[in-house]
């Protein structure tokens, strides 16, 4: 094949099939339209370049990697110079076809080899055949452009992502400094307060990522939005403005099957309860019409207890920690918290560890407290300690309190305000003609073991189900899925005498 470098197109033999005379400039039109958003391809463009030359037609990288159209045998060295730019294009011809060469820019702030637009066909490449193909060069050259930069905001759209969740999940452990240190360069300003509160806001998973940019929108860039690494419907927002609520309310009452769950005002380094809380308040905005609930709008037990008897249990129960190293501590009261809120796949996820870093974590917390968390009632003990642990801003410390050692769980319990609220919530029971409180109840002793309690009861275990489930809209707390709600209703039966705490909780 012979050839020679082209440094402008000299020919003006009139464009045609093949040499005769065509002024239609259709081609042009024609071209401009795969700039349109719907045809954006340079597949698209280098195929159209060829059936428009009535030949052959590619797009090579500058490692000659073909990207688009048909291969095509070119002069290693001809290629090589308008890559590197050392000529500005190349005509070739052997005795079968004419091809032309053109250099196509690599897109990018940064200097790189250029890609390669090769275009062959049996006549000669008159001037307005050439001209077509530099023209289609310099729509390939944007096309690859747009491509970058579509390329180049999704990596970054990605690596924000990544941010806001190694944030979040800094925050779950109390590691509130590492948090801010992480956001200031990104979000100045974000979390530069000592309280927030946690959202959840649940659609679908098919819309997550649609969500999550309408909760980008909607909290203006100030709050904290993360795509939940647990539940894949899921949107977390951890945000200091308090407008941010109101908001997010106006956001899921606009979109049929949303909702919108939220904890109440958190110090940072209690954002692993406050997302409790969220996800709590979340099971009771599924049956309300607004699909928004906020955790301190009910009553909740712990609220009914004297606040320093109940420091004081709490901090009987958590005594075998103390002796760990204050950042142990933290990060297996922090997992522990998390693991009886969520499973421990779920736990994992939201801290970015192992399943088995939760457990072994969990499992260390048991032994040093001498608890078995299989059984219900010990896990929703341990839950009151934890939390109660989390959110005391200045322990009883003046002597007035209680000493250690003098609260039981049984004291706590004895509450007649609790008692009341849980007469007053297991009654709501009775609405349903199905004995719900008794399937509760045998389901609960029974370890949220659906089958077991079957046998004790004598009946089907999805009889069992279908009663735990029914007890749910009731109640308006979610049973099956282990957490707070349903850590409510256990010590609403530990209250009115139908369950009994399981050691060690029955003796502190």
């Amino acid at each position: 094949m012979e050839g020679r470098a082209d440094d402008g197109v000299r020919s003006r033999t009139p464009y045609g099939p093949y040499g005769s005379h065509d002024t239609d400039s259709s081609w042009a039109e024609e071209l401009l339209d795969h700039l349109r958003p719907a045809g954006r391809d340079p597949r698209r463009v280098v195929a159209w370049l060829a059936r428009t030359l009535r030949g052959t037609a590619c797009l090579r990288d500058a490692d000659g990697t073909l990207l688009a159209g048909e291969p095509m045998a070119l002069d290693d060295a001809v290629a090589a110079d308008v890559v590197a730019g050392r000529i500005s294009s190349a005509a070739l011809q052997d005795t079968d076809h004419h091809v032309r060469l053109v250099p196509v820019r690599h897109p990018g702030p940064h200097p790189a080899p250029t890609f390669l637009l090769a275009a062959a066909r049996p006549a000669p490449f008159d001037r307005r055949a050439a001209e077509i193909v530099t023209r289609t060069a310099a729509v390939v050259e944007l096309l690859l452009g747009d491509r970058e930069l579509a390329s180049a905001g999704l990596r970054l759209r990605r690596a924000a992502a990544d941010l806001r969740l190694a944030i979040l999940q800094l925050l779950m452990v109390e590691d509130t400094v590492s948090a801010r240190r992480v956001a200031a360069g990104l979000w100045p300003g974000l979390l530069d307060t000592e309280t927030a509160r946690v959202y959840v806001v649940e659609g679908s998973a098919d819309e997550r990522d649609r969500l999550a940019e309408k909760c980008l929108d909607v909290t203006r860039g100030q709050a904290l939005v993360v795509r939940c690494p647990a539940m894949d419907g899921h949107v977390i927002v951890v945000s200091p403005a308090p407008a941010a609520e109101e908001r997010l309310r106006a956001l899921v009452g606009e979109r049929p099957g949303t909702f919108l769950g939220g904890s109440v005002q958190q110090n940072l380094a209690q954002t692993a309860t406050a997302y409790g809380q969220a996800i709590s308040a979340l099971a009771v905005a599924r049956f309300r019409p607004e699909q928004a609930a906020v955790y301190a709008e009910r009553t909740h037990p712990e609220l009914l207890m004297d606040p320093a008897s109940r420091y004081a249990w709490a901090a009987d129960v958590l005594r075998p920690l103390d002796t760990l190293p204050h950042h142990t501590r933290a990060e297996l009261l922090a997992t522990t918290r998390l693991g009886l809120e969520f499973t421990a796949v779920s736990a994992a996820k939201v801290l970015g560890v192992s399943r088995n870093t939760v457990r072994a974590r969990m499992d260390r917390v048991e032994g040093l407290l001498g608890a078995d968390f299989a059984d219900l009632t010990v896990r929703a003990a341990a839950h009151l300690a934890l939390n109660t642990q989390a959110g005391w801003a200045e322990p009883v410390t003046d002597g007035s309190g209680p000493r250690s050692g003098a609260v039981r769980l049984a004291d706590l319990l004895a509450s007649a305000a609790l008692r009341d609220w849980a007469h007053a919530l297991l009654g709501r029971l009775t609405r349903d003609t199905r004995d719900l409180r008794g399937t509760l109840r045998a389901w609960i002793a029974a370890g949220g073991n659906a089958e077991r309690a079957a046998q004790d009861l004598g009946v089907h275990a999805q009889t069992v189900r279908e009663h735990v489930r029914g007890a749910e809209p009731i109640l308006e707390r979610q049973l099956l899925a282990a957490g707070t709600d349903l850590y409510e209703v256990v010590l609403a039966l530990l209250a009115v005498g139908e369950l009994v705490p399981a050691r060690p909780f029955s003796t502190h």
